[in-house]
Order: C-alpha cells, then structure tokens, then sequence
C-alpha cells in the first residue's frame, strides 16, 4: 500500500487537506500526516481537524513563534526525522508557508517525490516571503497540481513543464462541503445578532500589513470608514491582536472577535456582504460564496477573481464586471489529485 507523508502546519493548509484525505483514504492509500505546529492554538489548528474529521496528525513539531529561517531550519530538521523513520514514498505539501517550503526541502534532498497542491500561483512580489517559498517548492516537486490555467502558464515561464496538471481547486471542494454543513452546526450569526448581507467581514494578518506601523494603521482607517456605513466583523489572528495592543490600535466600528472555526467562517462569509482581507485563501473563499471582496494587499496570486470581477485591490481600479471562473472546476479537485497520485505510485 502506497505511503504519503502530508506536512501541514497552518490553517488555509487543515481546511484544504480535508477533502484530499478523505479521497487518499478512499484510493486505497495511507497516509501520515506531520502537523509543524506553524498554528498552534486550539482555535486556528485543533478545531479543523475536528470539524473536518481530519485524520489526526501522527507527529506534532511544535515549532512556531521564531522569525524565518530559525523556524523553517527547525522544521527542516524534525521533518527529515520524520520523513527517514516513516520511508514515505511520496510527500504532499500544500500552498506557501514557511511548512510547505520545508517540507518541500526536506523531501527533495532525501530524494523522495514531492507533490505540491496549488501550484504555479505567483504575485510577482519576490519581497512577500509566500513568494519565495512557491517559487521553491515548485521548482523541487515531482507532482504540481495547478488551480487554474493561469498557474499552469506560470510554471511553463520557468520552464516547469512535467508533472503539472490542472486539477482544479481544493477549497471548492471543501467549500461546497462547508455550506451545506454550516447551515445546521453554525450558530454565528444568533451569537452574534447579525442579518444575512447587512455586514461585511475582515481578516488581517500577512506580515507585509501587520509589520509595517504605517501600513497597518492606514489599513485600519481604510476599514474604520467602511464601517460607518455597515458593521465589519473581524476575527483576528492572535499575532495581529498582539500588534494592535502593543501600538495602542483599537479600530472604531469594528467587531473584534478570536478566530473561529470553518464552520463558523464557512456560515459568516456565506452571509456577508463583502470580505476585506490580506489572505489569499478567503479571497478564493469569498468568490466560492458569490460574496464581493477587497484584497488588502498590492497584488493578488489569484487574479482570475479579479479578473471575473469578484475581487479587487483596495488601493487599485473598482470591480470588473463579473461572471464565473471556469478553471476552479466543479468541486472535484481531490478526487483527480488522488487518481494522479495513486498513478504515479503504481
């Protein structure tokens, strides 16, 4: 029975392994999931594996709060541990963080295949540290698994041709799932007295915004004018809420809440009338959902939902107009990348 070794460690990665689990599982195939412990608290790591009955990690590395390289050297370290006690025959990593990039590294120079699932996306801003870190794993991987024709033409640029296919996008997958189940196991919306499209949601946490005093404070007063208008739900990560406190930022009119799990985000996007946010993610999310977005950022990886009109740049032109993006495909992304991967495997 073929082995895959599956390296996560933050929340966009839990939320995106469910639907592929589930489809390895069911291809026959077994898997042993490392968890970097990149999110650590209960409320952005533990609850997403509950709610998406996530097989539970076997190796936890705990390693986090350190700057760059010390914590992808760590996780470097641990992940070749595991790797070289587990002999997996494949290693699967997922989207741009510091654990993909790791994880990625670790299994090249042990010469065992890696596929990474969201490949070719790029910003073209090689100062955004998820730049580099696509960059990289791309160019080791066996295995590229594109979500949209735009990543499949990135990758030809640089002259990555094998072993790419477009699949399709996992979080449709696991979106579809959400709404569905969200309905009958969310109460977000009671808890917090909201109307259905009367509120807008925002989430800041990418190290370009919060790093930055200047920039962060001008993101701030940009969503302190939009909630005069209508109420903005925010919850916010545990490292920006650190940052709010240590520069004395407390935005007017927004609704400061800890994170939540999927389901409850899953329920309060669906309902919302526009999201504002840094996360590349939830970009996609909010296009899934049909809800507007502003990405508050200068670029956007995703730009065919700008292009289709469901997304802009905060600083940039107003909405295009809007139709639907063929290339996420029909919700089925998982299914494909097991089949590809259960074929390279034989």
């Amino acid at each position: 029975m073929p082995q895959i070794l599956t390296v996560l460690g933050a929340r966009p990665q839990f939320i995106k392994a469910s639907p592929v689990s589930h489809a390895i599982a069911k291809a026959g195939m077994s898997e042993v999931i490392v968890h970097t412990g990149q999110h650590f608290d209960a409320l952005m790591s533990d609850v997403f594996f509950d709610e998406l009955a996530i097989p539970r990690p076997a190796y936890n590395l705990e390693v986090n709060s350190l700057g760059h390289g010390a914590m992808t050297g760590r996780m470097l370290e641990k992940l070749e541990a595991a790797m070289l006690a587990e002999k997996p025959d494949l290693v699967l990593i997922y989207g741009d963080t510091n654990s993909t990039v790791a994880g990625a590294l670790a299994a090249a120079k042990l010469h065992i295949p890696v596929a990474h699932i969201e490949a070719g996306l790029r910003s073209f801003n090689r100062r955004m540290p998820e730049e580099i870190n696509r960059v990289l794993a791309d160019h080791v991987s066996t295995l590229l698994f594109c979500p949209t024709r735009t990543a499949v033409q990135n990758l030809a640029a640089e002259g990555i041709t094998r072993g790419v296919h477009a699949v399709g996008d996992v979080m449709f997958d696991t979106t579809l799932a959400a709404i569905e189940r969200s309905a009958g196991r969310s109460a977000i919306l009671e808890r917090l007295a909201l109307t259905p499209k009367t509120y807008s949601v925002a989430t800041i946490h990418r190290a370009e915004n919060t790093d930055d005093p200047a920039r962060l404070a001008q993101i701030v007063d940009w969503l302190e004018q939009r909630a005069r208008t209508a109420p903005i739900i925010m919850p916010v990560h545990p490292r920006t809420r650190k940052l709010f406190a240590q520069r004395g930022i407390s935005p007017a009119g927004l609704t400061l809440i800890d994170p939540i799990g999927y389901l409850d985000m899953a329920r309060l996007v669906h309902h919302a009338a526009a999201v504002f946010t840094d996360s590349g993610g939830l970009q996609k999310e909010a296009y899934f959902h049909r809800v507007p977005c502003v990405t508050l950022r200068d670029e956007t990886e995703w730009v065919e939902t700008v292009d289709a009109g469901w997304n802009r740049l905060w600083q940039g032109p107003d909405f295009a107009e809007r139709r639907d993006i063929p290339d996420y495909g029909e919700g089925n992304a998982a299914h494909l990348i097991s089949e590809l991967i259960a074929g390279t495997l034989k």
